[in-house]
């Protein structure tokens, strides 16, 4: 196994983004669904987020128990947001959890961390539309182009960061209710990751 490869865990298709001491860690390929951040539109962070709660239970559960095995707990850093300051809230322990702001821009899709830390005088939304590593963040939910949640918070605490459908970071975030609020039925995609033991 490699990093970059495709590999074929539980119902779904996953890309290696690390490996670490007989660890690897994978991301749905593409997005499984769409869902809230949060099932109310209040102050929130990954730390008590309604998706967190899903992802580490009736999501984990749909895994066989011998898959279950190989998922490794991990502990997240939830730091703030790195334009606007709000807060990430408390450190977690996940079995399955979303990539945060910093692992979409500096870790996993190539170093953009220039352009997180030295935000543009005209940026203020998102990360920068012509950011050369946006193609590699660029996810399909039903073969379709389609953005899906980070765990970080946005501008204010009932907004949680995104990738957009074109790969850029929706630095400010979305509703964590609702989603991009001028769809109504649209809640934000769930791409999962994971440390897998190998």
């Amino acid at each position: 196994m490699q990093i970059g490869d495709k590999i074929n865990f539980g119902k779904y298709e996953w890309r290696v983004l690390d490996i670490q001491n007989n660890a690897a860690l994978i991301l749905t390929e593409n997005i499984i669904e769409t869902r809230p951040y949060h099932n109310r539109y209040v102050n929130i962070t990954w730390a008590d987020c309604a998706l967190r709660k899903y992802l580490n239970g009736e999501f984990y559960d749909t895994f066989s128990e011998v898959d279950r095995a190989k998922i490794m707990p991990v502990t997240n850093k939830n730091l703030n947001n790195q334009w606007y300051g709000t807060k990430g809230g408390e450190d977690t322990l996940d079995y399955i959890f979303l990539l945060s702001i910093e692992e979409a821009v500096c870790k996993y899709f190539g170093d953009s961390s220039k352009k997180l830390y030295n935000r543009g005088i005209t940026e203020k939304y998102w990360l920068q539309r012509k950011d050369e590593k946006n193609h590699k963040r660029t996810a399909t939910f039903n073969g379709h182009g389609n953005s899906y949640w980070l765990r970080s918070p946005g501008r204010v605490k009932v907004k949680a960061v995104y990738v957009m459908g074109s790969g850029n970071i929706g630095i400010q975030g979305n509703n964590v209710l609702k989603g991009n609020i001028s769809e109504p039925d649209y809640f934000g995609g769930v791409r999962p990751a994971l440390w897998l033991s190998i």
